[in-house]
């Protein structure tokens, strides 16, 4: 019987980290579904919108070689999207790993029989760093309009 992976994240500011998970889960399966978080998900669960707007951050996953479907995440709770998507495994970096919420996905899934795996976290690169690596450029612009540095004469 194949084994249907599922990897969900937000995959805003697409990098390198996510590449890796995606990677790593589809070798680990034998068919992959990523899950792209929805604009009103993230809002509710990280408390802001992405800088990418859902379409555009589903086409992108959707045209990796490695991932087979995408589903749109419109519930917070996982087990209700496995209700949905009807998954083996649950892919997840491994920052989640021992934490409040990893240990309650691991409760969760363990009563439907859904394995969680973790993969390591790309700790140099993540959506935060790029977000206010975004957000400190934009204040250097803005100060320097400001100041009238940086305009050509």
């Amino acid at each position: 019987m194949p084994v249907i992976g599922y990897a969900p994240g937000a995959y805003d500011l697409f990098h390198i980290g996510h590449l890796n998970i995606l990677k790593h889960a589809a070798a680990d399966c034998d068919r992959l579904v990523a899950g792209v978080v929805s604009d009103e998900m993230l809002l509710l669960t990280k408390g802001r919108a992405p800088v990418i707007p859902l379409a555009e951050r589903v086409e992108i996953v959707r045209n990796l070689r490695c991932v087979d479907d995408v589903h749109v995440e419109v519930v917070p709770d996982k087990i209700d999207t496995w209700r949905d998507v009807r998954f083996d495994v649950i892919f997840k970096g491994d920052d989640w790993r021992g934490t409040p919420k990893g240990l309650k996905l691991e409760r969760d899934f363990a009563a439907v029989g859904v394995e969680v795996r973790y993969f390591p976290y790309t700790m140099h690169t993540s959506s935060t760093v790029l977000r206010r690596a975004l957000a400190a450029i934009e204040g250097m612009s803005t100060e320097l309009q400001a100041t009238g540095e940086g305009v050509l004469r």
